[in-house]
């Protein structure tokens, strides 16, 4: 995208005031936006900021990974027009440790981090997809097994066969 930012991109850009949320239409300038702001907030003068000490949270891995070669690529030009600063060799060195990451990346780790606090087994991992799918056609299951012994006549009025029969392997139900 080009130098040529709107009033509400400027705005995102240049807020000095604590968080903000990006939030916009694909293809409007969101990665563009946000690279702007970080490289500004890392080589801020006064009171820079390290690259380590930002969250920067995305949808996608590929979003995410985007971010990150954008920030490097726009460090490494900044590193060009001043080949002897230290600060911007220093952040070009913390980006491999900076927390550009997707949402779910996130709270993955914050889980692992404080499972104790959470209460949860630190041994929990994230199901794959096959494993999803079993666990959704139980729970469907049991759930249906639950009303159809309910004593409720509206949960006795509508009795769809299990879960097994009508969920295929994609997910989708049939039709």
């Amino acid at each position: 995208m080009s130098n040529k930012w709107t009033k509400e991109q400027l705005a995102a850009i240049n807020e000095k005031n604590g968080n903000i949320l990006v939030s916009a239409a694909a293809g409007s300038g969101k990665t563009a936006v946000l690279v702007e702001r970080i490289i500004k907030l890392i080589t801020d003068e006064k009171e820079p900021v390290d690259i380590d000490r930002l969250l920067v949270v995305t949808f996608t891995k590929a979003a995410a990974a985007e971010m990150k070669e954008r920030i490097g690529n726009a460090i490494n030009k900044q590193l060009e027009l001043n080949p002897e600063s230290t600060a911007l060799r220093k952040q070009a060195v913390l980006l491999n440790r900076a927390d550009i990451t997707t949402i779910h990346s996130f709270c993955l780790h914050v889980a692992m981090e404080n499972y104790n606090i959470l209460g949860i087994d630190p041994a929990f991992r994230v199901a794959d997809e096959a494993e999803i799918l079993l666990i959704r056609e139980e729970v469907i299951d049991r759930l249906f097994e639950e009303k159809y012994a309910s004593d409720e006549p509206e949960d006795r009025c509508h009795r769809p066969p299990p879960a097994r029969h009508w969920v295929r392997r994609s997910g989708c139900r049939e039709r």
